[in-house]
């Protein structure tokens, strides 16, 4: 049987049964479509500068179930969503400082039939802003609901405000993932990989709930058929229910916003490629979408990940999904070199990083190749999913041009 690249999801249940024939393997469009070369081939990693020992990762905590996004409060406690991949009992859960782990906001709001107005189904990118409001991304793709987004004030212990996707802004391929925070105005921006093929950003005007698709099946939101997804050198492979291998290929998926909310950061998973676009021009409507993706700037190459942050210096992280480590560019070089800053045999598949408000990088490790449905219905996880924090570069890491 001849192998067919693709991106597959869960079966949704019989009231989102016609959406899913249109959601799942686009193999027919896949044949014809001819991707544009967009990317580097994956580098080797060359060394950081000095050594970074691996006693300096330090694990924090164990997630009780397999982690798909995490923020972490002003007061330094975790949030993290939890994938559907792994059918989790709880959608979202907070650890608390004496330790536990407690469904987050409430038990109710996590609990299918529960009668709760604002039910979260399937929430993957989560985010919290500098006054504790804490937003999930509901892609509602469990069960079938409504993708939203939903703000939870930790602070007041109260609900903040929900905004339901616009159906225009969504394709009949979307699978939303990842968030970003506008840190200084009132947006937020969504990576939709969808097929790899009809990707796109989502831009989400918080204020008046209005939201707009942009970038669909431009070049830097694409998959490149060109990188294949592995994990310590084995290929991740998926089988479909009619016995068909396929290999995942996955659209925009990390994504990020500088400090003064000036540039967007993102790429496909699949791709060796970071771009970039200033945030004034998305929130433009009047922008022409063919002005919008002439704008569209390449800034570095990249691993394979779904996961990247950028700390105050404008260094950007990534979590190497193939290597199991943490990598990084940085401005000092412009951004040429893809660098090693960790690598430890705990990290697999990491994601959720995070600049704490302690200033150290938070992550955790997923193990997310092994569930169900990259084994054919196996569940191959091995706990702990482990959540750790590490330093990220000293301000004095690099040297003058030309010394390293």
């Amino acid at each position: 049987m001849p192998k067919i690249t693709s991106l597959n999801h869960p079966p949704l249940p019989r009231e989102a049964a016609l959406r899913a024939c249109r959601l799942v393997f686009a193999v027919a469009a896949l044949s014809v479509i001819n991707l544009p070369a967009q990317s580097l081939k994956l580098p080797s990693l060359p060394k950081p500068f000095g050594k970074k020992d691996t006693d300096e990762l330090q694990e924090t905590s164990q997630a009780p179930a397999g982690p798909a996004g995490m923020c972490v409060l002003p007061s330094g406690e975790y949030i993290v969503s939890f994938h559907q991949f792994f059918q989790p009992q709880f959608r979202v859960m907070r650890l608390d400082r004496e330790g536990n782990w407690l469904p987050f906001p409430n038990e109710t709001m996590n609990t299918p039939g529960s009668g709760d107005p604002i039910l979260l189904d399937s929430v993957i990118g989560i985010a919290c802003d500098s006054r504790g409001i804490v937003w999930m991304l509901d892609n509602g793709r469990r069960s079938g609901s409504a993708a939203k987004l939903v703000a939870w004030d930790t602070k007041r212990d109260e609900h903040f405000r929900s905004i339901v996707i616009d159906a225009l802004a969504l394709s009949p391929n979307s699978f939303l993932t990842n968030i970003a925070l506008d840190p200084v105005g009132r947006y937020i921006y969504i990576a939709d990989p969808a097929d790899g093929i009809s990707s796109a950003i989502i831009v989400v005007d918080i204020q008046t709930g209005l939201t707009r698709r942009v970038l669909e099946r431009d070049r830097s939101v694409q998959m490149d058929s060109g990188v294949e997804l592995k994990v310590s050198g084995q290929p991740v492979e998926v089988r479909r229910p009619d016995g068909v291998i396929a290999t995942p290929l996955t659209g925009v998926y990390p994504i990020a916003i500088d400090r003064k909310g000036e540039w967007l950061y993102y790429g496909p998973r699949n791709g060796a490629s970071l771009f970039k676009i200033k945030t004034a021009l998305l929130i433009d409507p009047a922008i022409l979408p063919h002005v919008l993706t002439s704008q569209v700037t390449g800034v570095s190459p990249k691993p394979i990940c779904d996961s990247m942050t950028i700390d105050s210096r404008g260094r950007i992280y990534f979590g190497d999904i193939s290597r199991g480590s943490i990598d990084y560019v940085a401005p000092e070089e412009n951004f040429l070199n893809l660098r090693l800053l960790l690598k430890d045999p705990r990290i697999m598949w990491p994601g959720g990083l995070v600049i704490g408000p302690d200033g150290l990088l938070h992550f955790f490790s997923s193990q997310l190749h092994r569930t169900p449905f990259f084994n054919s219905g196996k569940d191959v996880t091995a706990p702990p999913y482990s959540i750790f924090k590490t330093r990220p570069l000293p301000a004095g890491r690099f040297g003058l041009p030309g010394g390293f």
